[in-house]
């Protein structure tokens, strides 16, 4: 049986500031996207400059941040926040939606795409493989601040959460999440995306993959205790994954039937 370490969630401090693990977490996630960009580019595997890219990162950037946060707001807390607006604002202490921060990212994109006179699946396509690297560096920090632990089990790999507020072993489900939707997603959409593809199936092989990754850890991770399970037993975090899985699989068949390079 293991223990969290209980991470200190402050990484350093610089007089009065304090940087926080968490968002440390997030810098390095969009330091690698950017790197990622870059190599494409080079490779000749892009429909944009590295100077398009940089603005595009810059403003998703800000589309994680603010549709992330906003996401959560309203998908989760929604009458705990509007009670306390002034903590709408303390990111530091946690408390992001993926699915919120990716209707920010998809918003950039169609703007982005728009100001370059692309379509939007071509630069989605562009994106998609930059997204598990960060997502992975989000879940490390989820689990440096010990938050979103999973539900209780007897297997060995089991480990207590002090900040859970018992004894009790449980799935550390948010390095199940960085595993599935960081690395194995990477690589998935990496090796995927080295060769030209059908405009649009870069982007639905992202929403079929993460969707279902996320669907399955679901099962090992502690329901929102705000919310509980929702209809057929199912978390707030399935039933927002559902509607991807099933666009994913539409748009990869339509954009399968369309052959259209999408480089």
């Amino acid at each position: 049986m293991l223990t969290h370490p209980q991470f200190d969630p402050i990484a350093f401090s610089i007089g009065p500031l304090s940087v926080h693990w968490y968002g440390l977490m997030y810098l390095l996630g969009f330091a690698v996207a950017w790197a990622l960009a870059s190599f494409h580019i080079k490779k000749g595997l892009s429909p944009i400059s590295t100077k398009q890219m940089e603005d595009t990162i810059f403003y998703v950037v800000l589309g994680v941040v603010l549709g992330g946060r906003l996401g959560y707001v309203l998908f989760y807390q929604p009458s705990y926040y509007f009670s306390h607006p002034s903590h709408i604002f303390a990111i530091w202490d946690g408390g992001m939606s993926f699915h919120g921060g990716l209707l920010g990212v998809l918003t950039v994109i169609l703007l982005q795409a728009w100001r370059y006179g692309l379509t939007f699946f071509q630069l989605a396509d562009f994106v998609a493989p930059l997204v598990p690297p960060a997502l992975a560096f989000g879940r490390w920090g989820n689990f440096i601040n010990g938050e979103l632990w999973g539900r209780p089990t007897n297997g060995q790999w089991g480990m207590i959460f002090p900040s859970a507020g018992d004894s009790l072993p449980r799935h550390p489900s948010q390095l199940y999440e960085l595993t599935l939707e960081g690395v194995v997603l990477f690589l998935i959409l990496w090796c995927f995306s080295s060769k030209p593809r059908p405009t649009g199936q870069i982007s639905a092989l992202f929403l079929i993959f993460y969707g279902l990754f996320r669907f399955l850890v679901e099962y090992t991770r502690e329901p929102d205790r705000y919310l509980g399970t929702l209809a057929l037993g199912l978390s707030m975090g399935q039933w927002l994954s559902v509607p991807m899985i099933v666009f994913g699989i539409l748009l990869f068949v339509i954009s399968a039937r369309k052959q259209t390079p999408a480089r």
